[in-house]
């Protein structure tokens, strides 16, 4: 640029020169060679501008480049971070669900367990009672014994439960089988004696017919045949319309 410069500035002078009269002394070659070092001047200054602006904007651009690879390194880790989070998030609503169901599971099971205890409602005879869960179990079983045949074993499994639950809405019942339990083992003498406390504490009872019936049984085996047609004329009086006491007047057709 300086040296194509030179000559062009140079033969500008000259032109201006010979153009003008020499008495006007516009330019003189002080005033051209001055002219051309403010030119030349003014053209470093404008590449060195040039040169400093290109380096601004170079860096600027590495500036830019750096900041575009940071935030590509941050997405990358803003990804990995956001998987890892997903990852735990996955975790997490498994352990809650897996919490959720043995929680659930437990609730089930306090529920059940609560209800083995709570008080419940049973109709035993044609009556509604409340009774615990002990004593309905107690109950039940002394009764399937006693359906199996083992005389003797629902005997003491229910004299048991009357020991047990004296005031139990069962003790009726659980009185009049102790009755049959006893008959079966052919203990007429306690089992006349159970029956005739069952019909004392329950007259109204719904197998107090059949209780009355089977304690004139008990009698006639003890030889008791007075005693025994006796109860039978109770039956028929006191429970007219019962089978028990179409039971009874066949009985007494036979003792007489």
């Amino acid at each position: 640029m300086r040296v194509s410069f030179l000559p062009r500035a140079l033969a500008l002078a000259a032109c201006l020169a010979c153009s003008l009269p020499s008495q006007a002394g516009l330019f003189d070659d002080d005033e051209a060679r001055k002219a051309i070092l403010d030119l030349r001047t003014r053209l470093d200054e404008t590449r060195s501008q040039n040169v400093a602006a290109q380096r601004q904007l170079n860096d600027q651009i590495q500036t830019l480049q750096r900041s575009l690879l940071d935030l590509n390194n941050q997405n990358e880790q803003l990804k990995a971070e956001l998987a890892r989070l997903r990852g735990q998030l996955e975790t997490t609503q498994r352990d809650l669900a897996d919490v959720q169901r043995r929680q659930k599971d437990m609730t089930q099971v306090v529920d059940e367990r609560m209800k083995r205890l709570e008080p419940q409602q049973v109709t035993v005879d044609g009556k509604e009672i409340t009774v615990e869960p002990d004593e309905k179990r107690a109950y039940e079983e002394a009764i399937a014994v006693l359906r199996s045949g083992d005389f003797d074993k629902a005997a003491g499994a229910l004299q048991a439960f009357l020991r047990r639950w004296p005031q139990s809405g069962y003790t009726d019942s659980a009185r009049y089988w102790l009755g049959n339990a006893q008959y079966g083992l052919r203990a007429y003498k306690d089992a006349l004696a159970t029956f005739r406390q069952f019909l004392t504490a329950a007259p109204e009872h719904l197998r107090a017919p059949e209780a009355l019936l089977a304690l004139a049984n008990c009698q006639v085996e003890l030889k008791d045949t007075k005693g025994a047609r006796r109860s039978l004329d109770d039956l028929v009086k006191q429970y007219p319309k019962s089978e028990a006491a179409v039971a009874a007047r066949e009985r007494l057709a036979v003792l007489r």
